[in-house]
């Protein structure tokens, strides 16, 4: 799909399925005018952003809005993208400094507010997700980086009487070597005479860097945000604290989504001391339902009120669904010819299965998923005036902000997202439901509130992965070669829940819009001359689990249909699923480039790991896949060759993981490194370990000892290898996530014959599978 979109006011709503009962026109409104608003806002109210932030100082020289060079040499670069220990900000403070020329001791970093002048230069909204951040921004950065180096030296040269061009910029200092002359950064700022600005036309003209003069970028230097994470001055959603300040604990319904509040009696609450209020909230932004709030003068207190409240709920539509129910439903639309809409449809499948000498039917499940990062969900709101004051970390100020104002009733003008470190997101954050609370109690008690989730509302309130339901038909010619197949994905919509129509993609027949960020990687680079993909919503599940956008999105499972399907085709050919891969990936017609470059990935992989080259003790096997997320118009070429053991139990022990990735420039390659081998290990967690089920509309799993992702002592060896080419940077926070669980089950199946098809795989499921062998 295009993600190269711009967010106006006209597409920031809320999807209209959900909630039906809310006042839609209001909410549309409300939630609808978030970007004009925050135009308007930060132009007509002086003093929005805060003393937490400080931009432009007196005396700087600001070259762009995405950095400033203070008397002193100091650049303080401004992240417009959430840190959630990704280090982002250093990447693009480590971006900006190779165009820049700047001394690296002289960097530091701050986090962006929601004023519009730090939307993404490319998307037009402030969002962190899709692997996109260095891709999307790597050229807007460089180009701001050059233009200070050329502003500083114009003025440089001028104050020198030298030439520009035989100016040398390195480590803040500007020389001239004929002459022996030389400002730094700071005598130049301090003169007041760098002043040179640049049109979109001119910053579009320079000529950048190449890399065989890089001097930063791919090179490992210390990361920015370190120290004060590290000496406790980084500060977190969590650590907000202002004056006059009280606390909110929720108290969420038994259903996921659909309650309302029946009654509310607090007699016991009151006796709890420090006490304030309990606030049932009113969300026309939809986003909550049947929610209270228990306010009090600390967090303690908030907790046992909380507890003694007494509440009766009307459990809505949803309050009789489980997962059983969802997966029913999936597999009916399924069975539908009309149901859903084409993202891809080439050729002529039906034709095609017709005269197939083989044709292979598979169903593959994967089950409901948790974020659960360690920080869980909280914000702190503060009405000063007209003015809301929002302090949280979130992934997507554009819209956080809109849902903000929507609970506050006010124009998104008059709200201010105050961005705060992250202490994970992984896509949870890119939801504000931690907003609403925040507000509406701030509002009802006038003052200042901070809400912090527990871990018990944060596993149950999640905006989930979604449950998913996929069939996929394949058929082969008489030689084994894939030349038909039909790939039907049924799952929640979480990005039309989201209401922002220039995120969903309309389908290739033109009869409406689906949510591409559900299919994205069923349109993958084999060369396949009859092939369908049909997204189909499954309205059941978008109702009682209001979906979001988890570490990999709609690779991590529609990759594990494609590459587990791959290799079964491979088998019923009698062929290597590695040269079977290869075959596949012959770069004709569209695939052109891509499918070179997922194939030198595949190989490098197999070479590293020894895929084929020794002979594996009995019950061990080996098994590849190779994708290439998260979109295919923003790329990123991965592949992993998986090492298992499986036991006579069905007990998998994952022996090895080696991943090779693509990622065309790499800026810091430490933490390149680190972020696959992160992604990787939470694609084994997803594979293995993490279930959420569904039962009487309310999400059964409520902690860590009943939500079990992978544990110090499940960690495999894993193995990176990195393949920087010069080529333009892509995103590695995700993609290695998705090909990890194909991978698992190929290497199973080899080990064991047992071939799974749902996600987690359990014990169970592979002895199920060997007996059947």
């Amino acid at each position: 799909m295009n993600t190269h979109v711009k967010i106006t006011q006209e597409n920031i709503t809320q999807d209209k399925t959900v909630g039906e009962a809310a006042d839609l026109s209001r909410r549309s409104f409300l939630v609808g005018t978030a970007a004009a608003g925050l135009a308007l806002g930060y132009s007509a109210v002086p003093g929005l952003l805060g003393a937490d932030q400080a931009f432009a100082a007196a005396g700087n020289f600001d070259p762009s809005v995405w950095y400033s060079i203070a008397p002193d040499g100091i650049v303080t670069v401004t992240c417009g993208k959430a840190d959630m220990g990704q280090h982002i900000a250093s990447t693009m403070a480590q971006i900006i400094s190779e165009e820049l020329g700047s001394n690296w001791k002289d960097m530091r970093v701050q986090l962006a507010s929601n004023d519009p002048k730090f939307n993404d230069p490319v998307l037009g909204a402030q969002i962190t997700g899709g692997s996109w951040s260095t891709m999307m921004n790597y050229d807007a950065m460089s180009r701001a980086g050059a233009a200070g180096r050329m502003a500083l030296t114009e003025a440089a040269a001028a104050a020198m009487g030298v030439p520009a061009g035989e100016l040398v910029v390195r480590d803040s200092v500007i020389s001239h070597p004929k002459s022996k002359k030389s400002m730094t950064f700071a005598d130049i700022v301090k003169s007041g005479k760098a002043t040179k600005t640049f049109t979109p036309d001119e910053l579009k003209a320079i000529k950048l860097k190449t890399p065989d003069q890089y001097t930063m970028i791919g090179v490992s230097v210390p990361q920015l945000d370190i120290p004060s994470k590290t000496n406790g001055t980084a500060k977190y959603g969590i650590d907000v604290m202002l004056p006059g300040m009280v606390y909110g604990k929720v108290v969420t319904p038994p259903v996921r989504y659909g309650a309302t509040v029946k009654s509310v009696d607090d007699s016991e609450a009151r006796k709890v001391p420090g006490f304030i209020k309990a606030v049932t909230l009113d969300d026309k932004t939809a986003t909550t339902t049947g929610w209270v709030v228990a306010v009090a003068n600390t967090y303690a207190n908030a907790r046992k009120a909380a507890d003694a409240l007494k509440i009766t709920y009307d459990g809505g539509p949803n309050a009789k669904l489980s997962s059983e129910s969802l997966l029913t439903e999936a597999k009916r639309l399924q069975k539908l010819d009309d149901s859903g809409l084409f993202f891809v449809k080439d050729g002529d499948t039906a034709a095609a299965f017709g005269t197939a000498a083989k044709v292979i039917e598979a169903e593959y499940t994967t089950n409901i998923n948790i974020h659960a990062p360690m920080e869980p969900m909280n914000a702190t709101a503060q009405q000063q005036g007209d003015i809301w004051h929002l302090y949280s970390g979130n992934q997507f100020a554009t819209r956080s902000g809109a849902i903000a104002a929507g609970a506050a009733g006010v124009d998104p003008k008059f709200v201010v997202m105050h961005q705060m470190w992250l202490g994970g997101g992984f896509g949870r954050r890119l939801d504000a439901d931690m907003m609403v609370p925040a507000v509406q109690a701030a509002k009802a008690v006038g003052k200042p509130v901070k809400v912090i989730y527990s871990r018990e509302n944060d596993m149950t309130m999640d905006f989930s992965r979604p449950l998913t339901f996929q069939k996929v038909k394949a058929g082969l010619d008489g030689d084994g070669k894939l030349i038909a197949l039909n790939h039907d994905v049924v799952s929640a919509w979480p990005t039309k829940r989201w209401g922002i129509p220039d995120f969903l993609t309309p389908a290739v027949d033109k009869k409406g819009a689906l949510d591409g960020f559900t299919v994205n990687g069923a349109d993958f680079f084999y060369s396949v001359p009859n092939h369908n993909v049909r997204a189909i919503l499954n309205e059941m599940a978008h109702n009682a689990t209001p979906s979001g956008q988890l570490r990999s999105v709609a690779p991590g499972w529609t990759f594990w249909a494609v590459e587990s399907m791959v290799d079964e085709l491979a088998h019923a050919a009698g062929k290597d699923p590695a040269q079977y891969r290869i075959d596949m990936l012959d770069g004709k017609g569209a695939n052109a480039g891509g499918a070179q470059r997922l194939r030198n990935t595949l190989l490098a992989a197999m070479g590293m790991a020894g895929y084929g080259t020794k002979q594996l003790p009995k019950g061990e096997g080996m098994g590849v896949a190779c994708v290439s997320s998260q979109e295919r118009a923003t790329a990123s070429w991965t592949a992993c060759v998986a090492h298992v053991a499986v036991a006579p139990s069905g007990e998998v022990k994952v022996k090895k993981l080696t991943v090779a990735t693509d990622v065309g420039t790499q800026v810091h390659p430490d933490n390149i490194r680190a972020q696959v081998e992160g992604a990787a290990l939470w694609g084994l967690s997803l594979a293995m370990y993490e279930k959420a089920t569904l039962k009487d509309g309310g999400i059964e799993q409520t902690n860590f000892d009943t939500y079990t992702p992978l544990r110090m002592s499940q960690m495999p060896e894993v193995a990176i290898s990195v393949i920087a080419n010069g080529e333009k940077a892509t995103g590695v926070g995700e993609p290695a996530v998705t090909v990890i669980a194909p991978a698992l089950a190929n290497a199973i199946f080899n080990a064991s014959g047992a071939r799974v098809r749902s996600l987690p795989i359990t014990a169970e499921a592979v002895k199920a599978a060997m007996s059947k062998a």
